[in-house]
């Protein structure tokens, strides 16, 4: 007879760290279905062909497309597999998952967050609800993820400062460039408030990990130093140590098999070899990323779960979420500046880390009074520097060449630096922005693939732009030029959530309020497909601190 696990895990991420963290540690035996490799720190490389301009931490989207399927000029959707359109919607497909390229931008959400519909009120077209659980529920478990994982940052009192049951982060402020004190006096005087942005990454060593080595390389990259909090690294290491938990990569789970009892027995997977193995536990957990999970679901169909597991009310893959928002930039030259600032200026690897939270909430007629609002984030340009060179081929539409190019090049590397911000709003859930199965396309294994819709709601727009209007004044206050804004509803694909979204009503939602599926009694879904909306932050700390907190629900059920 084949060995039962306690808990089995589909996907390694920020939903499955904590959960095989906690369980492994409370002696139960645990095993983690991870579709991708296992890449460990010396594997890492600032190599940008490898980590920006290739498939190497994603599938080769020839042998694992999705459709993706969006609105022409016309007003019609038309949908395209991204094997030959070539957008990649895949985010980080290895050990740890995609928290291992996050650039760790870790804001809370807010308790209004919790609370959309019943502080704001419904939005034609917009399928808000409240949250089941409230911020007070989550907050310990912010305050968790700031220790076990490790959170740097400085608290600063703001109007929107959510409670916190702690006076500081743990790991103190990582070294900031000049241009932050710059930030902070620009909004002073506009009347604004720049506060410390707090990173997931740590500012002196924790346990094995080192310290943060200030590389300028965290987005898409792998950290060499350990310092990022990735759930390979702060949770997933230390639950292998308790020798209750295995990790196997290369297992892409197709299939969840439940009994007449509606409990799931097994999980089905392709090996690295493409054979076909089974996983017997008596709790499964699902944190695969919210796109993959819903069509898990809805390829895990039976007897009593026709249209998918967990489905038979239809919602499973429904209210798909992204992140709404927008790009700013503003560049400051050299000509403008005393050697000295702009020497200071150009120091590489040092933060930026400021935040406006000014209009989390806003207030304008525009709007018919108050409104949710979001954040902007101020950041350097990406220090890529293919990226960059390439982007100066051009000059008024017309291709450089040789000496040409070459010295707009130099330039563009020596006599400018380009500071930039990220807009984030909530992007409304709507009947035109889900997950289904594709009819005729499929993976390498014959599986059927993601369908996509990437409908998006107007007030997502509308609040992105006013946002980015507010930010370019401060770009404009420090004296940059060449000041751009872009605010468009294309989706990102490593800010995702939604698709099993949890409530109280089994009519109404996937999961019950601790992310167990209100039809299936032993399954939990804990990566970002739980969330209804997303507030206005990233939701990396949200999607850690909602696994610890069922973490503690999954060891009270075994207890």
């Amino acid at each position: 007879m084949s060995k039962i696990y306690d808990i089995c895990i589909v996907g390694s991420g920020a939903g499955a760290g904590p959960i095989a963290y906690e369980l492994s540690k409370a002696g139960k035996t645990v095993v983690i279905l991870e579709k991708g490799p296992w890449i460990k720190t010396e594997d890492f490389t600032k190599d940008e062909i490898v980590s920006s301009r290739r498939s190497v931490y994603t599938p080769n989207l020839k042998d694992e497309p999705q459709v993706l399927e969006k609105k022409n000029s016309k007003g019609e959707w038309i949908a395209e597999s991204n094997a030959d359109g070539g957008r990649d919607f895949w985010n980080g497909n290895c050990v740890g998952g995609s928290s291992n390229f996050m650039s760790g931008y870790f804001h809370r959400m807010k308790p209004k967050d919790f609370k959309l519909l019943s502080t704001y009120g419904e939005i034609k077209g917009a399928n808000i609800v409240d949250w089941p659980i409230s911020y007070e529920d989550l907050e310990p478990f912010y305050e968790k993820v700031e220790r076990v994982v490790g959170v740097s940052g400085k608290v600063v009192s703001h109007s929107t400062l959510e409670p916190r049951s702690t006076k500081e982060f743990p790991y103190p402020p990582l070294a900031t460039n000049i241009v932050s004190k710059w930030i902070d006096l620009a909004c002073n005087d506009l009347g604004y408030l720049s506060v410390d942005v707090a990173r997931s990454i740590i500012s002196k060593p924790l346990n094995k990990r080192n310290s943060c080595v200030y590389s300028n390389y965290c987005g898409s990259y792998g950290c060499s130093s350990d310092a990022k909090g990735s759930s390979r690294v702060a949770l997933l290491n230390d639950a292998l140590e308790t020798g209750n938990c295995t990790i196997l990569p290369y297992s892409k789970v197709y299939y969840l098999k439940s009994n007449t009892d509606n409990k799931v027995e097994k999980a089905f997977y392709h090996d690295r070899e493409n054979n076909k193995q089974e996983i017997s536990a008596k709790v499964f957990v699902i944190a695969a990323q919210a796109i993959e999970t819903s069509r898990l679901l809805l390829l895990s169909k039976s007897d009593n779960f026709k249209n998918g597991l967990a489905n038979n009310n239809g919602l499973v893959g429904k209210n798909l979420i992204f992140s709404g928002g927008g790009l700013g930039s503003g560049q400051f030259l050299k000509q403008d500046f005393s050697d000295k600032d702009f020497s200071a200026l150009m120091v590489g690897g040092l933060f930026v880390n400021r935040s406006i939270q000014n209009w989390y909430e806003i207030n304008d007629t525009d709007f018919g009074g108050k409104a949710k609002g979001g954040t902007v984030d101020f950041l350097f340009e990406h220090a890529n520097g293919i990226r960059k060179a390439v982007r100066q081929k051009f000059d008024n539409g017309r291709l450089l060449y040789g000496t040409e190019l070459k010295d707009k090049i130099h330039s563009y590397f020596t006599e400018q630096r380009k500071i930039t911000f990220e807009i984030f709003n909530d992007w409304l859930p709507t009947n035109d922005c889900f997950v289904s199965l594709d009819k005729d396309v499929e993976d390498k294994w014959g599986d059927k693939v993601a369908r996509i819709r990437l409908g998006y709601h107007e007030q997502d727009i509308k609040v992105g732009n006013y946002l980015g209007e507010k930010a370019k004044l401060v770009l404009e206050k420090l004296g940059t030029k060449n000041i751009k804004l872009g605010v468009s509803g294309s989706a990102p694909p490593n800010l995702v959530a939604g698709g099993c979204r949890f409530g109280i009503n089994p009519q109404k939602s996937v999961l019950d309020k601790n992310c167990r599926a209100h039809d299936v009694k032993n399954l939990y879904i804990t990566d970002a497909s739980f969330m209804p909306t997303g507030g206005s932050v990233p939701y990396t700390w949200t999607i850690y601190a909602n696994s610890f907190r069922v973490a503690d629900k999954i060891k009270e059920e075994f207890n």
